[in-house]
């Protein structure tokens, strides 16, 4: 346990920090596999209408720190690709 005033801060801090990037890193998640479920239910269009939704998510927590900007990058072009390429 930490023993000094600005120690203690610090944890107070990262347990906060951990739990927001656990939120949006979920958010992610939940919608890379909702646009995939909604693929290979052949419902296109309502995945399509999801894309916005997942950049935003990607955009947002690239922005703050919780994912580095160049694995945003390659998710929302992967899922994008798998997307329009789905028959």
């Amino acid at each position: 346990m930490p023993i000094t005033k600005s120690a203690k801060k610090a944890l107070r801090q990262n347990i906060k920090r951990r739990k927001r990037n656990l939120l949006r890193k979920k958010k992610i998640k939940d919608l890379i596999k909702e646009i995939k479920d909604l693929v290979a239910e052949k419902k296109i269009e309502e995945a399509k209408k999801l894309l916005p939704q997942l950049y935003k998510a990607l955009d947002k927590a690239a922005k703050v720190g919780t994912i580095k900007k160049s694995t945003a990058a390659r998710k929302k072009s992967r899922i994008t690709k798998f997307v329009l390429q789905a028959p």
